[in-house]
């Protein structure tokens, strides 16, 4: 199980979306007076990070994590939606923001490392496929 790169990767999705929860991105969507932003946007991480954990634990049925990690792309999309929305609306890139854009590349690099993952999870997959067609 560890000695696998895409449980490198989803470990690593896992603590980036961990670490954002301690970024000014997310001190700022908590900040909004409606409270809704906030909310929602530390369930779509909480989701993100708790699917990309699970799937980890999945190592002997690839297609079942295969499932549980694209699931978990989907919610480290909608993660990188709602955190782009709150940095347009602080007024987009400048100088000023550089922290806040930096908490979006970090989401951003949690989405890149499931995407790795559910590339080697189905590298691994198709080889145990070949291997099957061998016998």
């Amino acid at each position: 199980m560890i000695q696998r790169l895409q449980t490198v990767f989803l470990f690593l999705a896992a603590i980036i979306n961990l670490f954002v929860f301690f970024t000014p991105i997310y001190s700022r969507a908590v900040q909004d007076p409606s409270g809704w932003i906030g909310t929602l946007f530390a369930i779509i991480l909480t989701g993100a990070m708790i699917l990309s954990t699970l799937s980890i634990f999945f190592y002997k049925n690839r297609i079942k994590q295969l499932k549980w990690v694209k699931l978990a792309t989907y919610f480290q999309v909608a993660a990188f939606a709602a955190a782009s929305g709150i940095l347009f609306t602080m007024g987009g890139f400048g100088s000023y923001l550089m922290q806040e854009a930096l908490s979006v590349a970090l989401i951003l690099v949690a989405l890149i490392a499931l995407w790795q993952a559910g590339r080697y999870i189905k590298k691994d997959q198709e080889l145990v496929e070949s291997m099957d067609r061998i016998r």
